[in-house]
């Protein structure tokens, strides 16, 4: 994202307050904050998805993991997802994970991701555009890349 999409903290710490009051139990510190997608446009068509319930799952590269040196989710954490614009928009919590080769993601998981079709043939043709453009690793994409497939549920519409 460019200077104008990023995330303010001022904004962030808000966000996270008027949470805590709806659901009490949230932690105090503020949980990463981070957008779907590799584009502004992006980022809002995917957030479109998450808040009406029909986005549950994503599929991360391996290999931008081990790039980049970002750690990854785990089982029961808590993201901020934020719009194009870099605006806090929602609370997910990871709710499983799962590492399989690109070949092997089966359909119910390209359904849970909730995009196009929902079919496994769309998932693959997105992800593989996807990964040969945006990717972090220089590695790209491969057939049998290893994906870390994510399923969440969505706590929190702002």
């Amino acid at each position: 994202m460019d200077d104008s999409t990023r995330p303010d903290p001022a904004r962030i710490e808000q966000f996270w307050r008027d949470a805590r009051t709806t659901l009490p139990e949230l932690p105090e510190t503020p949980p990463e904050a981070w957008p779907f997608g590799a584009t502004p446009e992006h980022a809002d068509e995917l957030l479109d998805l998450v808040l009406a319930g029909v986005k549950v799952g994503t599929a991360s590269s391996m290999w931008d993991y081990e790039e980049t040196g970002d750690p990854l989710p785990v089982v029961g954490e808590l993201s901020i997802i934020l719009d194009g614009a870099g605006a806090p928009r929602a609370v997910i919590q990871t709710t499983a994970l799962e590492i399989v080769p690109f070949d092997r993601v089966d359909a119910d998981h390209a359904f849970a991701e909730g995009e196009g079709d929902r079919t496994l043939a769309h998932w693959r043709e997105v992800h593989e555009r996807y990964w040969r453009t945006h990717s972090e690793s220089p590695r790209g994409f491969a057939p049998d890349m290893p994906v870390l497939c994510e399923r969440f549920r969505l706590l929190l519409p702002a």
